[in-house]
């Protein structure tokens, strides 16, 4: 499977404290046990994959930003024998996406920015075909036919400097794959550009806006870019194990010359500085808890600008191996880089990501209270993925009904 069409499979906590793992208890007699069983199962599930060592991270699922399946597996750094927590803090891939687009519908509620406006009316040095046809809402849906960027997986950064003037160049030598607007392609270009947007019309760096008006605003206190440097040093971020061609699974962080097999072959997650629009944000399963709420309750933005940005925008197929939605009705789509799904009485939204040595996931089952979250430091088959994903899915329904 080539990296892009991998990445497209891929692609709130309350003040109770948590319990340090397992499956939470609440009353309610003989119905909460009967709601209580598929959670128990999924849980035992994931744990028997851990045993197999074929699954390292954290899985939560949380009902009105109090968890009721929380458990942490694996090692989070093999070397200094630092075992995985709750609270660690994995790198989200492209998971992160979503936090670029929601920044962009911040500025537009404030009327910083506009979604009909073109590329080309708050950056310059752009192709005149991108520049002056691109719109903010073909860059937030995946259909302004930017496409990737192109890269080399080799490429190792050393500054933020660095990592910015390299995306920049890049974006401005970027050609359309197809005219605007007419077709959707997952990628990367337009959310970068929209990094550069935020930056243009705040004076702020992305990283401090996201920061502080999105992480920060929620109380996702673990969650931010950090750095290659701040990677190395913070224990309580985990480290992604790269599956080898011989089975063997080797420290990225610690071995910027080793490279991915399955997750985005030919890569390795840590040579990057930092991440960006587009990729690379760190966050821990109960900050993603935290966002799932904070969307959930219209804190990072007003009731009809949450809708605006959750909602459908352009109807997109499931990802090869995607979950069965058994005998319910699934409408896939694309909202502002988002997923946005209506599942049977469900309306999901979230996004998934991928990278060497890791995976991540978070779906908001809106209007229910309910949020999922799967974060892995080893990078898992989309097979598997998809398995777990469905298992978490089967769990979360069963207990909502």
């Amino acid at each position: 499977m080539s990296n892009a069409s991998r990445r497209s499979v891929l692609g709130m906590l309350a003040a109770t404290p948590l319990a340090a793992s397992g499956l939470v208890a609440a009353s309610g007699g003989a119905a909460h046990a009967q709601r209580s069983e598929p959670l128990r199962t999924y849980k035992e599930y994931v744990r028997e994959l851990a045993k197999k060592d074929l699954f390292s991270g954290v899985i939560m699922i949380a009902h009105r930003g109090r968890p009721v399946v929380a458990e942490a597996f694996g090692m989070a750094d093999k070397k200094l024998g630092i075992r995985n927590r709750l609270d660690t803090r994995f790198n989200l891939g492209s998971a992160s996406k979503p936090f670029s687009t929601l920044a962009i519908v911040q500025l537009a509620e404030q009327g910083k920015v506009e979604f009909y406006d073109r590329l080309g009316t708050y950056l310059t040095g752009f192709r005149p075909e991108v520049a002056d046809k691109v719109t903010v809402h073909q860059m937030l849906t995946h259909t302004s036919g930017m496409g990737s960027l192109p890269w080399d997986p080799d490429l190792i950064t050393y500054s933020r400097e660095e990592a910015l003037g390299i995306t920049a160049k890049a974006l401005r030598g970027g050609e359309l794959q197809f005219p605007p607007g007419t077709q959707h392609q997952y990628g990367g270009a337009g959310l970068d550009a929209l990094g550069e947007i935020v930056t243009k019309v705040t004076g702020m760096s992305y990283w401090d806006y996201v920061h502080e008006h999105i992480f920060d605003a929620v109380g996702m206190t673990g969650s931010r870019y950090y750095t290659r440097t701040e990677w190395l040093a913070d224990t309580a971020i985990a480290h992604p194990y790269m599956l080898q061609a011989d089975g063997s699974r080797v420290d990225a962080l610690r071995d910027l010359k080793a490279s991915a097999v399955i997750g985005g072959p030919g890569t390795n997650p840590a040579r990057p500085f930092i991440g960006g629009p587009s990729v690379g944000a760190f966050a821990s399963a109960p900050d993603l808890v935290r966002l799932g709420r904070a969307l959930d309750n219209h804190t990072l933005l007003t009731g009809p600008y949450t809708d605006l940005y959750v909602g459908p925008k352009f109807p997109a197929a499931p990802p090869p191996g995607a979950p069965s939605p058994g005998t319910a009705r699934r409408e896939a789509f694309q909202a502002y880089g988002l997923n946005s799904t209506i599942m049977g009485d469900f309306r999901v939204i979230g996004h998934g990501g991928g990278v060497g040595g890791g995976n991540a996931n978070w779906n908001v089952y809106l209007g229910h209270g309910w949020t999922g979250v799967v974060l892995s430091n080893y990078d898992l088959e989309a097979k598997l993925l998809m398995e777990i994903l469905g298992k978490e899915r089967e769990a979360i329904t069963a207990a909502a009904a």
